[in-house]
């Protein structure tokens, strides 16, 4: 049974500036974009709903928020993205975009809708499904009930509470248990642009059964230039002795919002890497939880933020061990020139019981010019007794002694300055297990790197 969405009449009184984003939820039965949906999930919507009124978005006076200013954001209009604008992309575009040339299925989105003229879906007759989160939604929406119905509805913040209420699609991509997904799936999300405030919700749900093989490649990416805003969040599942692969590619609009999150259950004996590089927009924040439920599993967390001009690129991540026998390793490195801001915050937490726990957190940054600036707060929340864990922050320039090594063999100092700084990036890039992914990644930072003024000698002491 599907029903049209309701007007939100159960939700609390809101907190003071949630009026802009609490109305069009309201106006959803008369704007011509109506969502059908299951009876359901108009009750789980208006639980995301509910859940940012009484929030409201964070300020600067939230402790996990306190380096974040989201003030330019709040000062636009909050418009949810009533259609995909997909005739703005071209073929030549596409061919373009990173990572066009994987040969395996590639799901595009524009603006938060799918994109069936753009996108490639293979036939499949051994289980695996790869479809837009709406056809799984129409065809049979019985796992996606059970996956919801059993998340905690209070876990997140302002931004999955509004992605849970406002999400137009996304990917559903489900392994069932033995099968192996040989090529990596592209996920394409693209940000039109055509008009300030227009913000696409979208929402992944990726389930990878025991004993499976799965690469997933989800791509950020502006066709404009106007200060478009994408909220997306990516629940993960992977089940005992599940190989998992996941990548997300950020580089939109330098006037566009980037809001995502990536929450990953895993398993028993599970082995996940989970990647993010940021390069793009004016502001991005990428929170990661990760539920370590099973023993002896083993999780890599592995991300780069390049950035310059008036840039803030934040991750806050949260990896918490439940079960005995666990690692985590996370390694985060910065490369900021301009005036541009960085922000990391790690926790790990070891819960009583969580015995033989191995853990690791780095966060190194390189400043390029005196006006970047990262805020760096590694934490360990420990409640078991033998355990390994170490956490770590740097921030600084180049190393002045090995800038003197290069050159004392003769390496010009611009050369050896720019070895150094391509070193350091290559260091997140060579935990990418994909050959494929890892040599783009590889080309594309470099391209980035080599285009900043910054990195070149005479540079890196102005702001």
């Amino acid at each position: 049974m599907s029903t049209l969405i309701s007007p939100p009449a159960s939700v609390p009184t809101p907190r003071a500036g949630t009026a802009p984003y609490l109305e069009p939820f309201a106006r959803a039965n008369g704007n011509g974009n109506v969502l059908r949906q299951p009876a359901w999930l108009a009750g789980w919507r208006q639980a995301g709903l509910a859940r940012f009124a009484t929030s409201g978005l964070p300020t600067l006076r939230d402790e996990d928020w306190r380096f974040t200013n989201l003030a330019a954001l709040a000062a636009l209009p909050f418009i949810p993205s009533p259609d995909g604008v997909d005739a703005a992309v071209t073929p030549d575009q596409l061919s373009g975009l990173p990572f066009a040339g994987l040969p395996g299925d590639r799901l595009v989105f524009v603006d938060g809708h799918f994109s069936t003229r753009w996108s490639r879906i293979s036939s499949r007759t051994d289980g695996v499904v790869v479809a837009p989160l709406s056809r799984a939604l129409s065809e049979d929406a019985t796992v996606l009930e059970a996956h919801w119905n059993g998340s905690n509805p209070t876990s997140g913040n302002a931004f999955t509470a509004l992605n849970q209420a406002y999400f137009t699609d996304g990917a559903f991509i489900s392994v069932p248990d033995g099968r192996a997904v040989d090529q990596p799936v592209h996920l394409v999300f693209l940000a039109s642009g055509v008009e300030a405030g227009r913000t696409a919700h979208v929402r992944n749900v990726i389930r990878a059964g025991a004993n499976t093989r799965l690469t997933v490649v989800e791509s950020y990416l502006g066709l404009g230039d106007g200060a478009s805003v994408t909220n997306s969040v990516t629940e993960l599942v992977a089940g005992d002795r599940a190989v998992v692969e996941h990548l997300r590619f950020q580089d939109e609009s330098l006037e566009a919002f980037h809001f995502g999150a990536l929450r990953a259950v895993i398993g028993r004996a599970a082995d996940v890497v989970a990647h993010s590089f940021a390069l793009g927009a004016r502001l991005s924040r990428q929170s990661i939880e990760t539920a370590l439920n099973g023993e002896g599993l083993e999780v890599v967390l592995n991300g780069l933020y390049v950035t310059a001009g008036e840039q803030t690129a934040d991750h806050h991540m949260l990896v918490d061990h439940a079960q005995p026998h666990g690692a985590s390793h996370e390694y985060f490195n910065g490369i900021l020139a301009g005036k541009s801001r960085g922000v990391f915050h790690g926790r790990i937490l070891v819960r009583p019981g969580a015995q033989k726990t191995d853990a690791k957190q780095t966060n190194k940054n390189i400043l390029l010019t005196d006006g970047a600036t990262v805020d760096t707060k590694p934490q360990l929340e420990i409640y078991a007794d033998d355990v390994k864990c170490t956490h770590g922050a740097t921030i600084g320039q180049l190393n002045p002694e090995s800038v003197f090594y290069l050159r004392a063999r003769g390496i010009p100092l611009d050369t050896a300055r720019r070895m150094l700084i391509h070193a350091f990036a290559g260091e997140i890039i060579d935990r990418v297990r994909c050959p494929a992914l890892r040599e783009e990644l590889d080309q594309r930072v470099w391209d980035r790197l080599e285009s900043n003024e910054a990195v070149h000698v005479g540079a890196h002491h102005h702001a």
